[in-house]
């Protein structure tokens, strides 16, 4: 039969045989239905402070935090405020991360298999497939957005390659010959780095997110130096609220920055339960979010005010500050790092969590390797181009999926910490057996899901509904609050014996 690929860090765990001769290697009491060595519990925790440091560095550092640090000043608020923002949020973040890293970390076990002691042994693929189909997506689009930035460049340098540039003339499914390349280039690029596993996705993130920040901060001087520091204006919102009504907008901005972190935030585990010890996690998070975010957007904010002196007008997108650079040394070396911060964002936001979310819902069949290039393919198909460039379908179908993030998290912290008081039976999360403290009902904990949709459906009406656009940047909150306090409500009930 089929060998199983190596664990996602060959080096903690062994590889895991699904031939006849490896039933040997299955722990007693334990369901094939539910186990394989890539959602074993790690025997080694070797992560430190500094990796999970790195780990956020790779997650902040992409065109794409650039641009949403940018484009909160489309709210309005000077740079001062937007920095507030952003240090209030991300701190937020911090202490969330933090809470959801604790059963994974505590127990050796990815996202998916935690979600186990909440939902139910079987009940888990629901939170694990929806996380899974969400990064499925964001692969896809990070990986569009990656390549077109590195076309932009190489047209810039290769004018004769532009009438191939024309999805008219030389196009197919929506996208130019020179675009289909530059998408499979950085698509393989990334699936080379996931396919060496978890070790090697740990060296180059190790590696990136350092890397990325030598280049903004060079980019940043760059800049400054051209402006010339008198001439950068930091207040590049304008000041458009006085008093005490710029609260209300720098509330939405702090809940914007917590919903752009929702998706890495959720799924956590898959990171934090390489950890050594919890104490590396949480310096790890420390170092990496409220002290890197503020540096990140420090030299952001810097950046983007110098675009106006240099350039004559605003301009959020590094890529094309680096493109309008006249020296092309320059150029090519800042494509290179947007590239490579783009891949880095990719494989610990969009490529890991769903290897594992697919792996969980079969992982006979699926090992750790063919969940991600599953998740990959998938990407493919679902032409993400097309999906980028109508921001009909982006509204109806991501922002539904992602109204199921708050909720899942209220969920499980309040399993977690109120229900369980961090206590979980690590053996029960890996057998189907009725006398199991994760069987409930027929595999599922109904109590779970019953709290998930009407949290989830309030939060998709919120996104949905264009009378309560005044909510949607809430949406996160107000799923994650709903879901909390109905699983509460549930469990308590549960507890006494109604």
């Amino acid at each position: 039969m089929a060998q199983f690929s190596a664990a996602p860090d060959s080096s903690a765990i062994p590889a895991y045989d699904s031939g006849a001769d490896s039933a040997h290697t299955l722990p007693a009491g334990y369901s094939e239905r539910l186990y394989n060595e890539d959602l074993a519990p790690l025997k080694h925790q070797t992560w430190g402070a500094y990796n999970i440091f790195a780990f956020w560095m790779s997650d902040v550092h992409s065109v794409g935090g650039y641009v949403f640090a940018g484009s909160l000043f489309a709210l309005g608020l000077t740079s001062w405020q937007v920095l507030i923002a952003l240090l209030v949020g991300i701190t937020l973040v911090n202490v969330l991360c933090n809470m959801i890293a604790k059963p994974s970390q505590q127990n050796g076990v990815p996202y998916p298999v935690a979600c186990r002691a909440t939902f139910g042994v079987l009940g888990a693929n629901i939170p694990a497939v929806i996380r899974g189909l969400i990064a499925v997506a964001w692969y896809g689009i990070q990986t569009y957005l990656a390549s077109s930035a590195l076309v932009i460049v190489v047209l810039k340098f290769f004018p004769q390659l532009i009438p191939y540039a024309d999805v008219h003339h030389h196009g197919f499914m929506g996208l130019s010959t020179i675009g289909w390349a530059g998408f499979m280039l950085l698509w393989v690029l990334q699936a080379f780095v996931f396919w060496n596993g978890m070790e090697t996705i740990k060296k180059f993130i190790d590696f990136a997110g350092p890397a990325v920040y030598v280049v903004m901060f060079i980019l940043a001087g760059y800049m400054v130096w051209r402006a010339g520091w008198r001439n950068i204006g930091i207040n590049l919102g304008g000041v458009k609220y006085h008093g005490m009504e710029v609260i209300p907008v720098m509330i939405t901005a702090i809940s914007l920055v917590v919903s752009y972190f929702s998706g890495p935030m959720l799924n956590f585990g898959d990171f934090s339960r390489y950890g050594k010890s919890f104490g590396s996690i949480k310096r790890g998070n420390f170092w990496g979010l409220p002290v890197n975010f503020l540096a990140f957007s420090l030299v952001t904010v810097i950046t983007t005010a110098a675009t106006l002196p240099v350039f004559g007008e605003l301009i959020t997108d590094p890529v094309e500050t680096v493109g309008r650079i006249d020296y092309p040394t320059a150029v090519i070396l800042g494509a290179l790092t947007f590239t490579i911060a783009t891949i880095g964002i990719n494989i610990v936001a969009n490529f890991v969590s769903p290897a594992f979310d697919f792996s969980n819902v079969a992982p006979k069949l699926i090992s750790w390797r063919a969940g991600g290039m599953l998740a990959a393919v998938a990407s493919i198909f679902i032409t993400p181009w097309n999906l980028f460039n109508n921001p009909a379908v982006i509204h109806y179908t991501l922002d539904v999926l992602g109204s199921f993030i708050g909720p899942l998290y209220g969920i499980l912290i309040v399993d977690f910490f109120l229900v369980k008081r961090q206590k979980v039976v690590l053996d029960d999360l890996y057998t189907v057996s009725e006398k199991g403290s994760y069987w409930y009902h027929h595999g599922v904990n109904y109590r779970a899901v019953a709290a998930l949709l009407p949290a989830a459906v309030i939060a998709v009406i919120c996104v949905m509904v264009p009378a309560l656009n005044g909510l949607a940047n809430f949406s996160w909150f107000i799923g994650a609050g709903l879901g909390a306090i109905i699983y509460g409500v549930l469990a308590r009930k549960l507890q006494r014996g109604a």
